[in-house]
């Protein structure tokens, strides 16, 4: 899973981009507009990385693993072995 430091950081890397792309053609209006979204986008993805971190709490504080696909399909051919004797 990425850090919320990576997440953030890959953010900024695009808004950046886009940003200096405008600055270098006086765009003000795209620069004003690209600050906004920016800003806009950092608080819905630091709310969203908030709710991966709770849910990620709740995960390691007693739930039992979940089992992987081949535990699964392990079980499964289990099972179903016991019918066929």
């Amino acid at each position: 899973m990425r850090t919320r430091d990576d997440v953030i950081g890959s953010l900024e890397g695009v808004y950046r981009e886009a940003f200096e792309k405008a600055d270098s053609s006086g765009d003000q209006g795209r620069m004003d507009a690209l600050d906004f979204g920016f800003q806009r986008d950092q608080v819905m993805l630091e709310a969203l990385l908030d709710v991966r971190e709770l849910l990620s709490r709740l995960r390691d504080d007693g739930a039992p693993p979940e089992p992987s696909l081949l535990d699964k399909a392990r079980a499964i051919r289990k099972f179903t072995r016991l019918g066929v004797r």
